[in-house]
């Protein structure tokens, strides 16, 4: 799933953002807020976050501007708990409404909710390969009738060359991706959760399933 972030609190937009990804959501944030419905269009997104107070425009205005060309699921993250705003974005078309400050763990909920309610969160996302099926929501991989259970780096090696599959993912490419889904893992580091993570697929029947080439990368 693809969530859009419109937020102009910058330190907000990014402690969003980590939050998001480290919970195996796909992420865009806005920087710029001219043109919002035309960037919109450009990701297209599966879900939006939007604050109400923007530059130069609110977050109404913003809303109604998506629905005329557009369903996706719109949440308003905001800081201003007046009931008559909430009432104001549920009639210009927002999906839900939560007010800052709020529990991760409560906008995570209110997300799946969303996505649920409108359709575009009913699929279980299951990555495969070669028989083999990555269930990002249950953390743990299945071969035939086995299964081996993640953590959470472990999980998010494997999703990084699950999307990757069939091309070299070069290591640096790999830490960064790492980095950019809030997980700090050095050169070495990496090398250990690979060791690992092969050690569970040939306890599954999957040997040879992440092939180094060497000075290059690895490859599923």
């Amino acid at each position: 799933m693809h969530i859009l972030i419109i937020e102009d609190d910058e330190d907000f937009r990014l402690e969003l953002a980590g939050l998001l990804r480290s919970s195996l959501y796909r992420v865009t944030a806005l920087t710029r807020f001219d043109h919002i419905a035309g960037q919109i269009s450009a990701v297209s997104p599966d879900l939006i976050l939007l604050d109400l107070n923007l530059p130069g425009q609110s977050g109404f205005d913003v809303c109604a501007e998506i629905r005329r060309s557009s369903d996706v699921p719109v949440i308003f993250v905001t800081g201003r708990a007046d009931a008559s705003d909430e009432v104001t974005a549920l009639l210009q078309g927002g999906d839900d409404y939560i007010t800052k400050p709020f529990p991760p763990a409560l906008l995570l909920a209110h997300i799946t909710a969303v996505l649920k309610r409108t359709g575009r969160g009913e699929e279980e996302p299951v990555l495969e390969h070669r028989g083999a099926a990555l269930d990002l929501a249950r953390g743990c991989i299945r071969y035939r009738d086995a299964s081996a259970d993640l953590t959470k780096n472990e999980l998010k090696i494997l999703a990084c060359l699950f999307r990757h599959k069939g091309r070299i993912v070069s290591r640096t490419e790999l830490v960064e991706y790492l980095w950019d889904n809030a997980v700090f893992l050095d050169d070495n580091a990496l090398s250990i959760h690979v060791t690992r993570i092969r050690g569970k697929l040939e306890g599954l029947g999957l040997s040879d399933f992440i092939r180094t080439k060497r000075g290059m990368g690895y490859m599923i």
